[in-house]
């Protein structure tokens, strides 16, 4: 009998896996039967030996030390302790088949076994059915590095996360399956390969949109209110059908918005479904209930101290017997989607009552007539303890702190702290998205607050490196810009990282060669000329010589030549008044003209010089959001002024009698009649006319223009811009010069601008195919252009555009039609790399004619480099 004892507790398990406990309860006789002993009793024993089998990579003692059982330990049997080193077996995460038997009991001393298997390990993964560059994701979200413990679990919470996922996307029909196989090695230690498919089909298309209950709005009117979800419409190109379950369950709460904002401050979604079609489509059908109409009665405010009623009720803007709108009382209480409206509470937090809480309190809705109370909560005025700003590695501190609007012990201004981070995101240093005010240690008590000013270093420097093949020849460039330099650690050894920097300077180096022209430009701005005042001083040096082209060895000709040397100097001064966003510039400058007998037909003479020195004073208001690569809200406005000294009223020359000789021998020029002798010699004395009346430049020059930023939506941002320019002459005899004249057409780009010109650019006409070969004295443009961005990204910032533009040159003001446009329109992309600067390609499309030639331009292709338009 003893023997049959002792096979029977080999075999027969206390406990299993999943909590559930057989206990085989043996005591040792020969006259007491397996079948007579009872689960429910339980006696106390002395744990013996303790023995771990099964496939295991764990020690013994590792294992029995963690399950809390230990030789010597007095338990019951069956007990609770059993259990407990069950659970914390299981519990570890690292083990499956978990058992443990009694081998032997020899009177109160119990032997145990511990049966166990590990959990095999994640040996390699494979996802298939996403894009490579999505796998990374998928692995760290779902936590499927190599080595970790595959349980039942991780399969299933993984399986159940990424098809809510998908669906969350649009994808409603996602299936994913997870495949384990066993690898079969040396290695001890159970390892398995997972096999991750996914299935996402198609994004689920609503084909209708349907809602039940509501009898004073019409189904097109909900349909509308819905932003992002939207019914099929091949005709919509902003919107897609696709269902995104994100997207529709905000627009639910949109469709009750649009309820309130119409007096029904009750309705409701009573239930929504989805209904999927045969044709692979879903409908949505939603149940409203509408409630009834509201109207606002009396309007009071409870609390206030600081405004009286009337400046409050100035402020909501609403009065007794207009329909009930819960969302524009919200908004005109304080309304999160835009830190600078104009509302209550902005109202108070810009004026210190940073701790003001304000509340609208219906007291009333008698006859569908609501009463409000706006409880006013105003507290104590809050000043600025602290101001600090963290994360500027290379921005010097002082920098950075000239631009902020909060100082320590200043009164509190919501205003101030969103115009400060404007400022530091239009110094270009930092990433725009990235700026952030904190408010840290708030004390309503003493009515202070720690303000700081998180930033994101970019990188502020560009370089232009470049070789290319145009204009009959190799060109090649390089261009340095350094955006945060300083110049007073120059000679510092150690400040050159590779280059010093921090002091918020701006230095520009160019060099452009080819065997026609040589360009070489230096150029320094200073953002606060003595560190006090916002006043920016600038200086600019260049010299570019032009080869005449050898039309017969088609080489340059060196001995014909045309030079330019300029020399600017630049102040511009921020002002008060009539606000902070003006800035008035000055600048004087100087260019000289040589001709070394370059007759090309540009200029009317091909040997001699012209002198331009020149005055420029410009009105400019930049309040353009605080990202300058992409703004999204603001505008930015320039008139400038640019004229030279008015020569003619003092040099005793009589250009009268000049013009009179000029016309005369330009007649004889152009009589076929006249010997070859005169007409050379009037072609000669034409020259030595303009060479006089060109000596030194007289003129005056005026431009305008100005943009506006709207955000459409979220991300969409429309952009129209206007500009004009006009050149004239204080002396009609004199007339107009021949330099600082407008060339319209094309990308823009003003490389080969050696005369002074302005290249004006309006994309889907060739480059300068709008204006004379002289260039035009007059010009206006008009464009609109819609962006949405791909990426704002500090390391690139991209968006997509589209533009419809609109402009004209002319030689006189008795030709000036500013609606008689030359028309385009089209797409492009811009792209933005602190390294590189600005790049773009637009495809423009010319609706008119170039000239006389009576069909429309057609496409070009534009390449943008280093501008914003």
């Amino acid at each position: 009998m003893g023997k049959q004892v002792n096979n029977l507790v080999n075999i027969l398990p206390l406990t299993h896996i999943k909590y559930f406990t057989v206990i085989l309860f043996l005591v040792l006789g020969f006259n007491i039967q397996a079948q007579n002993l009872q689960y429910s009793n339980g006696e106390k024993y002395t744990l013996g030996e303790i023995t771990v089998s099964g496939n295991t990579s764990f020690s013994e003692q590792t294992i029995v030390t963690y399950s809390g059982l230990r030789k010597g330990k007095e338990m019951t049997i069956p007990g609770e302790d059993i259990s407990t080193a069950i659970k914390k077996l299981w519990n570890s995460n690292l083990f499956s088949d978990i058992e443990i038997y009694i081998t032997k009991i020899d009177k109160n001393v119990a032997d145990l076994e511990i049966r166990l298997s590990d959990l095999p390990q994640l040996n390699e993964l494979k996802i298939n059915g996403v894009k490579k560059s999505k796998v990374e994701g998928i692995i760290t979200e779902n936590k499927l590095k190599k080595g970790v413990k595959v349980t039942e679990n991780l399969r299933t919470t993984t399986k159940n996360f990424l098809e809510k996922k998908y669906k969350k996307q649009g994808f409603l029909n996602t299936k994913v399956l997870i495949n384990t196989i066993d690898v079969k090695d040396s290695i001890e230690t159970a390892r398995v390969n997972m096999v991750l498919n996914i299935d996402k089909g198609e994004k689920v298309k609503i084909k209708d949109i349907e809602f039940s209950g509501n009898d004073v709005l019409s189904d097109k009117k909900l349909r509308k209110s819905m932003k992002s979800t939207k019914k099929i419409n091949r005709l919509r190109i902003l919107k897609r059908s696709k269902f995104i379950d994100s997207a529709y369950q905000a627009d639910l709460g949109h469709v009750i918005d649009y309820y309130k904002e119409n007096g029904y401050r009750d309705a409701r979604i009573l239930s929504d479904s989805i209904v999927y079609n045969d044709d692979a489509t879903i409908s949505l059908k939603i149940k409203v209930n509408e409630g009834e109409q509201y109207t606002f009665g009396d309007i009071t405010f409870i609390g206030n101290t600081v405004y009286t009623n009337e400046q409050l009720s100035r402020l909501i803007r609403i009065r007794k017997g207009d329909t009930y709108n819960g969302v524009l009382l919200q908004e005109r209480i304080q309304d999160n989607s835009k830190p600078d409206a104009q509302d209550i509470a902005n109202q108070y937090q810009n004026n210190g009552y940073l701790f003001s809480t304000i509340n609208p309190v219906e007291v009333s809705a008698d006859g569908n007539v609501i009463d409000m109370e706006i409880r006013i909560s105003e507290g104590k005025p809050a000043y600025f303890n602290s101001v600090t700003v963290v994360g500027n590695d290379k921005t010097n501190d002082h920098v950075i702190y000239r631009e902020i609007r909060t100082r320590p012990g200043q009164l509190y201004s919501k205003a101030n702290v969103v115009r400060t981070v404007r400022e530091l995101g239009q110094l270009g240093f930092f990433d725009a998205q990235e700026i952030s005010p904190n408010f840290n240690n708030p004390n309503p008590v003493e009515g202070t607050i720690d303000m700081e000013y998180s930033v994101k270093e970019t990188g502020s420097s560009q370089i232009e490196l470049q070789g290319g093949y145009g204009g009959g020849g190799f060109i090649g460039t390089l261009g340095l810009s350094f955006n945060n330099f300083s110049i007073k650690d120059i000679f510092k050894k150690e400040a050159y990282k590779p280059i010093p920097m921090g002091d918020g300077q701006k230095l520009a180096l160019r060099l452009q060669a080819s065997q026609f022209f040589q360009t070489y430009s230096f150029s320094f701005s200073e953002p606060w000329l003595g560190g006090k005042r916002p006043v920016q001083f600038s200086s600019s040096l260049s010299h570019t010589k032009q080869f005449l082209f050898n039309q017969f060895t088609g080489e340059a000709d060196r001995s014909q030549s045309f030079n330019i040397t300029g020399i600017t100097f630049g102040l511009a001064k921020r002002l008060t008044v009539p606000d902070d966003f003006f800035v008035l510039s000055q600048a004087i400058s100087f260019q000289r003209y040589d001709l070394n007998n370059y007759n090309t037909g540009l200029f009317t003479f091909g040997d001699g010089f012209s002198n331009n020195l020149s005055y420029t004073v410009g009105l400019s208001r930049n309040s353009t959001n605080v990202d300058p690569i992409y703004p999204t809200g603001g505008s930015n406005f320039s008139v400038t002024a640019k004229f030279s000294p008015p020569y003619s009223l003092f040099n005793n020359v009589d250009y009268g009698a000049l013009k009179d000789e000029r016309d005369s021998n330009e007649a004889v020029l152009n009589d076929a009649t006249q010997s070859d002798s005169d007409r050379t010699n009037a072609s000669s004395r034409i020259a030595e006319i303009d060479q006089e009346r060109y000596k030194w430049l007289e003129f005056y020059k005026v431009k305008f223009s100005g943009e506006w930023f709207t955000q459409i939506t979220k991300n969409l941002v429309l952009r129209p811009k206007v500009e004009f320019g006009f050149l004239g002459a204080y002396n009609n005899d004199r007339g107009e010069i021949p330099f600082e004249r407008f060339f319209l057409g094309g990308d823009g780009l003003g490389n080969f601008a050696l005369d002074g010109r302005e290249v004006v650019q309006l994309r889907g006409y060739p480059n300068q195919s709008l204006s004379d070969q002289d260039g035009s004295t007059i010009y206006n443009k008009f464009s609109l252009e819609l962006r949405y961005p791909i990426t704002l990204a500090a390391s690139a910032k991209i968006y997509a555009l589209g533009f419809l533009e609109g402009g004209a040159s002319y030689n006189s003001f008795k030709d000036y039609n500013p609606f008689n446009l030359k028309r385009s329109a089209g797409l492009g992309i811009r792209i933005f790399m602190p390294a590189f600067g600005l790049l773009g390609i637009d495809f423009g499309h010319g609706f008119d004619p170039i000239g006389s030639t009576g069909a429309k331009n057609g496409w070009e292709t534009h390449f943008i480099i280093g501008q914003q338009f």
